[in-house]
């Protein structure tokens, strides 16, 4: 009786060890900005939809602590009072599955350079809920959820003077990159889809549904607002053909993994090809598609699956990062910089492409910041 007693403390010590380590390894591993970041968790209501729930990075002179964030620590100040000034917002796109904290090390990054970060759960394609993935209403309701977003944060927010509404930025990831794509003025054929997946059945055409229909060019939302985006391997590209990015006059930086096997390297080819301007563009040697996302802890390593944490040979996700956040800041400061305009006129509000037509305004209904609960993180984006 005392030798399994004794056995069974010793593994109940070891356990602790394990633990104690484990989260010790956490606390270390934890991100670091040299200003304060705040963040806020807040609903954006979207009057053809559910409300969206939205994660707020952006400067604060509030002291940080340590809070736990779904599978990781991150060291921000909840709630934190808004630095003051007039700030530069990006509006983050996460890829299917994702979650507000799919490209934290991200908003972090521009968080510190004097951001205010807005991360959208979208709604039917989040680690919560997939339903509206692969249908007509996919990226039609991502576009849309991105401008009710902006709508919500310059016309309605509490602190919306904090926010410059000359300088708008969007970045996307994966799905992510198509929603941005369309926001910028894109325009998809999902009339493509199907003869393009019998010859080229690329991971997407996995996704998508029979009973696809081709939106008309009235439900896509536009929002003229963007003047500079950040497209991260952007799948579908192939329904922009032949001239679906003619209308876009947004700033863009374009990168791609040359080892990604869910979205071919093709599809930024195409993207690249029709964008009016010459894009920004880099193509990432040895990266593969979920090369962009944060590089994974022992939990989310453990907990994730398997493809979300694991590159290329040769490929270090963690020394990318610090160039890739440094390459996406930069492009930001670039052009979203006092007197940086778009080609063509600029324009203030969000619009509907209608062939012959531009929407009026319209206001997003008044909405307030909700108590959300704990941020989750989950890296995905297809």
């Amino acid at each position: 009786m005392k030798r399994a007693l004794k056995i069974i403390s010793g593994l109940i010590a070891v356990i602790l060890l394990f633990v104690g380590g484990a989260i010790a390894s956490l606390v270390l591993s934890a991100p670091t900005t040299s200003v304060p970041v705040g963040v806020l968790q807040i609903e954006a209501p979207d009057p053809e939809g559910k409300p969206i729930p939205v994660t707020l990075f952006y400067p604060t002179s509030d002291k940080p602590r340590l809070i736990w964030a779904g599978t990781s620590f991150l060291r921000v100040a909840p709630k934190g009072v808004i630095a003051a000034g007039q700030h530069p917002l990006v509006v983050i796109s996460h890829g299917t599955g994702g979650a507000p904290t799919s490209h934290v090390d991200t908003a972090l990054a521009l968080a510190e350079a004097g951001y205010v970060v807005a991360a959208p759960i979208h709604n039917g394609d989040n680690f919560q809920n997939e339903s509206t993935v692969g249908t007509t209403e996919w990226i039609v309701d991502r576009a849309r959820e991105l401008a009710r977003v902006n709508d919500f944060l310059l016309i309605e927010w509490k602190d919306r003077t904090s926010l410059d509404p000359q300088r708008i930025g969007v970045f996307g990831f994966s799905a992510g990159g198509t929603t941005t794509l369309v926001t910028i003025g894109g325009i998809p054929d999902f009339a493509r889809i199907s003869s393009h997946c019998a010859t080229d059945p690329e991971f997407v055409c996995q996704l998508m549904r029979q009973d696809l229909r081709t939106p008309a060019a009235s439900e896509w939302v536009h929002d003229p607002r963007v003047k500079a985006a950040v497209v991260v391997a952007p799948g579908l590209a192939f329904t922009f053909e032949p001239n679906g990015l003619s209308s876009v006059r947004s700033h863009v930086q374009l990168w791609q993994g040359n080892a990604d096997t869910f979205v071919p390297p093709t599809n930024a080819d195409i993207v690249r090809r029709l964008l009016p301007g010459s894009p920004e563009f880099h193509l990432v040697e040895s990266a593969g598609h979920t090369s962009f996302l944060p590089p994974c802890n022992m939990v989310t390593a453990a907990l994730l699956p398997k493809r979300l944490c694991v590159d290329p040979a040769g490929f270090d996700r963690r020394a990318f990062h610090k160039e890739f956040n440094a390459s996406v800041v930069s492009f930001f400061n670039r052009n979203l910089s006092a007197g940086v305009q778009q080609s063509g006129a600029p324009a203030q509000n969000v619009t509907r492409d209608t062939s012959s037509t531009t929407d009026e305004p319209r206001d997003a209904a008044v909405g307030t910041a909700n108590a959300r609960p704990p941020i989750q993180l989950h890296h995905q984006g297809v």
